[in-house]
């Protein structure tokens, strides 16, 4: 199992960016995908997840209305659009499954929101 982020950055507050997750490794189409982000000092945070069909999406509260999870999976790739971006998202942005019954994380892409 291989998961890649991909698409961090230096990003001012106000400002976009979209980050990647190219899976492989295991059935991609027949799992569930989630976003989580850590900043320093903080424990590490759920930011979104989306089912395995793609019919069910959550997020946290902090980034209701700016952050869109989506997935294709003709290519293995789970996404995370973050628009509004604040100061407050700077983390390292992780992506993760649960194949039962380990869960697989990335290495992480770091984003940073600063004027």
């Amino acid at each position: 199992v291989q998961l890649v982020e991909s698409g961090g950055g230096l990003v001012q507050p106000g400002g976009s960016l979209r980050l990647s997750c190219a899976a492989s490794g295991f059935a991609f189409s027949r799992s569930a995908m989630s976003w989580y982000r850590q900043a320093p000092g903080k424990e590490r945070e759920l930011v979104a997840h989306i089912s395995s069909d793609g019919g069910s999406t959550n997020y946290a509260d902090s980034v209701k209305g700016r952050f869109t999870i989506s997935r294709d999976d003709a290519k293995n790739t789970v996404y995370l659009q973050m628009n509004s971006l604040k100061t407050e998202d700077t983390a390292v942005y992780v992506c993760n499954t649960y194949l039962v019954p380990i869960l697989f994380w990335g290495q992480g892409t770091q984003v940073t929101v600063s004027s």
